[in-house]
C-alpha cells in the first residue's frame, strides 16, 4: 500500500493559508449546525482538527477520525493541550453504525475517488434524522491533478446526497477566493442533508 502522503505532512500542515481557509469553512458550517448541544459531531477526514475542534463548545461529544494515524496523533495533542475531555479520535475502521448526530466533512471528497461510496457509509454513520454537513470545491476546470477530483457541480452532489438516502439537500456556494484550489482562485460549497 502507498504511503498516505498525510502521514509525511501532519506536524507541518497547520500553515498560515490552511489556517485561514479552516476558520472560513468553519463559519459557513456553523450555520448549519443544530442549536442543542447534546448531540454528537463526527469530523470525518478531520486532518488536524482545524474545522472540528471550532465546535468544541457546540456539541456534548466530538469524534475526530482521519485514515492518517499522524494527523490524529496532532488532533490528540490538540485535545490534550486544550484539556477537551468530551473530544477523542478514532480510526475510521472503529466508527460504528448510528455513531453521530451530525457528520461534518470538509474538503475530503475531492481526494476520494469512489466519493459515492462514502457518501453511503456516512448515511450508516449517522444516528435516525442526523445531518451530513459537506463542504468542498465547486467543479473548476482550472484545476487538473491524476489523484484529486477537481471538484463537484452541486447537481452531481446532490444526486450522490439522495442516491445514498439522505431526504433532503441543500447546496449553495459560500465562498470565492484567490489561489485556494491547487494555487488556483476557486469557489467552494456546502451541501447540508438530512437522513
Amino acid at each position: 500500500m502507498a504511503e498516505n502522503v498525510f502521514n509525511k505532512m501532519a506536524q507541518r500542515y497547520d500553515n498560515e493559508e490552511r489556517v485561514e481557509l479552516a476558520n472560513t469553512i468553519a463559519r459557513g458550517i456553523g450555520q448549519y449546525l443544530p442549536q442543542s448541544a447534546e448531540k454528537t459531531l463526527l469530523d470525518y477526514g478531520a486532518g488536524t482538527g482545524l474545522v472540528g475542534l471550532q465546535f468544541k463548545d457546540n456539541f456534548k461529544h466530538l469524534i475526530f477520525s482521519d485514515l492518517s494515524e499522524n494527523m490524529m496523533e496532532v488532533v490528540d495533542e490538540k485535545i490534550q493541550a486544550g484539556d477537551i475531555k468530551h473530544a477523542e479520535t478514532r480510526s475510521i475502521e472503529n466508527l460504528k453504525e448510528n455513531e453521530a448526530d451530525v457528520i461534518i466533512v470538509s474538503l475530503v471528497m475531492i481526494h476520494v475517488p469512489e466519493y459515492k461510496a462514502l457518501i453511503k457509509e456516512l448515511y450508516s454513520l449517522l444516528s435516525p434524522s442526523g445531518q451530513l454537513i459537506i463542504a468542498d470545491f465547486d467543479k473548476n476546470d482550472a484545476v487538473y491533478h491524476e489523484k484529486v477530483h477537481n471538484g463537484f457541480t452541486h447537481e452531481e452532489m446532490n444526486t450522490a446526497i439522495i442516491e445514498a438516502g439522505f431526504k433532503s439537500a441543500e447546496i449553495k456556494t459560500f465562498y470565492d477566493g484567490k489561489n485556494i484550489f491547487m494555487n488556483k482562485d476557486a469557489s467552494m460549497f456546502i451541501a447540508s442533508a438530512l437522513k
